[in-house]
């Protein structure tokens, strides 16, 4: 297993909301090894050889052909990544499995197979199975000889996922619990050979249960007919006395959420990474298209209002990289940390996925908006081709839309960015208290004009603190006014997670570019130079907005004119040509 070592403390989760990070100490893609590099062209080079000559027939959801294709995956090692070579895994680094994410994100309904498998139907049972059961599953997961699933959600209980009805009692001989309810929505589920599924024992302690396809009582229904990632099988789970040997309760009785939840963070981070892999394909697919697509006796791609839309792609993909594996670096130095101090491999990584599960509720939120963004902007520049099935982009726009619903939607990851946040700053987990005060004072006070740092990218750097104390103040000001009523101010809450998801992202591209001007120098670092400050002086004014209407919701008179003052004072940026960046940035495509 490759490791990174680090001499300082790992950034805290949610930390850099009122904490500076440096250049040197955040990990950008320009630092993959020359392994992990290789670990991303393979993983392109099987979906070019193995899934995209195959995309008709896998939406029609040809028999086996989506098992087949996953054994093939599991041949080459790319459902293994994470797994111990102790269990025919490659015991990679957390780093290496999200690599392996996205280079596998372009897959359409692949990928979403391949990404429940490796993921939430794979991980639970890694993570908090027994020695037995991991003996008796990992080695066939790993190898995609079986394939994993996953049951949560029922038709009563999404988001909502702890009102579940399903319910598990143990059988009179002590040997089985006797499952009875239904799961919809499962990913692999028409041809999976083992499930992970949550019930509530006598109704009310909420547990997770292994399952295998063949159990006594345990059907499923026919495939849904969907939108999108058509080829990705999508059934109904029943149980009627369902008899599940006591062996293979997975976890603690009754601490299912724990499992349930903790996978999640995990889940949302790898989201992010399949979103971002899909929307550089898209936008390397629309790039090929503008420069062979000819109207007016030139191709398209030499038109500004096409420049600009092929710009702020390219812009997007860039910034949600930096965040991605910024956050993705931070996972694996915290594991490492909690590994050296002697915490079993399940536990440290779990617990390292815990300490940032904000960044992984924003991070999901970015990217499966980064693709939706994507392929809607690349359907227009195919015009009316892009509207035709003939063109792969049709598949890819209806394909993008679930991302923004599964692995929790995004009101719900923006509302859990906030609550997270504040919880761990009453329980002292995060030190908000401080760094809020000195807004409030700071407000009070007159504005110094007189700055004179001339430090390279002072001006950037100072345009990140002012969007940090901007959510500060907002936040402060929220909670404050509306204490124990804000929970239910779900716009207000869903305004200032934005400012922080913009904020984060932000300044995960400045400093990515301020890193790759320390190594090649800025005469060599124009094109990334163009992209991050065009994204500053974007994400200034959508700060702007959402703080705006946060505080037009919640404040009135002196007090909110003095906080709208505020906001301007600290969204305000220089003025820059984002026009001829874009141009910039346009003619590097």
């Amino acid at each position: 297993m490759s490791t990174v070592h680090t001499s300082k403390p790992v950034m805290k989760g949610g930390g850099s909301l009122t904490l500076e990070s440096l250049p040197a100490d955040t990990f950008i893609p320009e630092d993959f090894s020359e392994e992990q590099k290789m670990m991303m062209d393979m993983c392109h080079q099987f979906l070019h050889a193995e899934v995209y000559p195959h995309l008709d027939r896998i939406d029609q959801l040809e028999p086996g052909l989506m098992p087949k294709l996953m054994e093939k995956a599991g041949e080459m090692g790319l459902l293994g990544i994470s797994i111990p070579e102790s269990y025919g895994g490659l015991g990679k680094d957390f780093m290496s499995a999200i690599i392996v994410a996205e280079g596998l994100g372009a897959g359409h309904s692949f990928s979403v197979g391949q990404s429940a498998h490796t993921c939430i139907g794979t991980l639970p049972i890694l993570y908090f199975g027994t020695d037995a059961q991991k003996e008796k599953y990992m080695p066939k997961l790993a190898s995609g000889e079986w394939k994993g699933s996953y049951g949560l959600t029922e038709p009563n209980s999404g988001s909502d996922a702890l009102s579940a009805k399903s319910t598990a009692k143990l059988s009179d001989d002590g040997k089985h619990y006797i499952l009875n309810g239904q799961k919809c929505w499962i990913t692999n589920g028409g041809f999976a050979d083992v499930y992970t599924v949550f019930a509530k024992i006598d109704g009310q302690h909420f547990t997770a249960f292994i399952l295998e396809r063949g159990m006594e009582g345990f059907t499923q229904g026919p495939e849904e007919h969907k939108m999108g990632i058509k080829g990705s099988s999508t059934v109904q789970l029943y149980f009627q006395d369902c008899k599940v040997p006591v062996e293979n309760v997975l976890g603690e009785i009754g601490k299912g959420h724990v499992i349930a939840f903790n996978i999640l963070n995990i889940g949302r981070l790898k989201l992010c990474a399949a979103t971002l892999g899909g929307a550089k394909e898209c936008l390397k697919r629309t790039i090929e298209y503008a420069k062979t697509r000819e109207q007016f006796k030139k191709p398209i791609y030499e038109f500004g209002a096409i420049q600009q839309k092929l710009a702020e792609m390219t812009i997007r993909n860039w910034v949600t990289e930096a965040g991605l594996y910024r956050a993705s670096m931070w996972i694996q130095q915290k594991e490492e940390e909690l590994l050296a101090a002697g915490k079993p491999v399940n536990e440290a990584l779990l617990a390292a996925a815990e300490e940032y599960a904000i960044e992984c509720a924003m991070i999901k939120v970015f990217g499966s908006e980064l693709l939706d963004y994507v392929v809607d902007e690349s359907l227009q520049v195919h015009g009316g081709n892009g509207f035709s099935d003939e063109y792969n982009v049709s598949r890819a726009y209806r394909d993008s839309r679930i991302n923004r619903i599964y692995e929790g939607t995004n009101e719900i990851n923006r509302l859990l960015t906030v609550d997270m946040v504040l919880k761990r700053a009453m329980k002292g987990r995060l030190d908000l208290m401080g760094p809020a005060m000195a807004v409030q004072k700071e407000l009070m006070s007159i504005p110094d004009f007189g700055s004179t740092d001339d430090t390279p990218f002072a001006e950037e750097r100072k345009a990140i603190q002012q969007f940090k104390k901007a959510i500060l103040m907002v936040a402060g000001a929220a909670v404050q006014k509306l204490m124990m009523k804000l929970e239910s101010e779900q716009e207000i809450l869903m305004g200032i997670a934005d400012m922080a998801i913009e904020t984060f992202h932000a300044e995960s591209a400045l400093l990515r570019a301020m890193k790759l001007v320390e190594q090649k120098g800025e005469a060599n670092c124009g094109y990334e130079l163009d992209i991050a400050r065009t994204y500053l002086y974007d994400a200034a004014d959508r700060i702007n907005k959402s703080g705006k209407d946060a505080i037009n919701a919640f404040a009135s008179g002196d007090e909110q004119r003095m906080m709208l003052l505020g906001l301007k004072r600290f969204t305000k940026v220089a003025p820059f040509n984002t026009k001829d960046a874009r141009r910039r940035v346009a003619a590097r495509l």
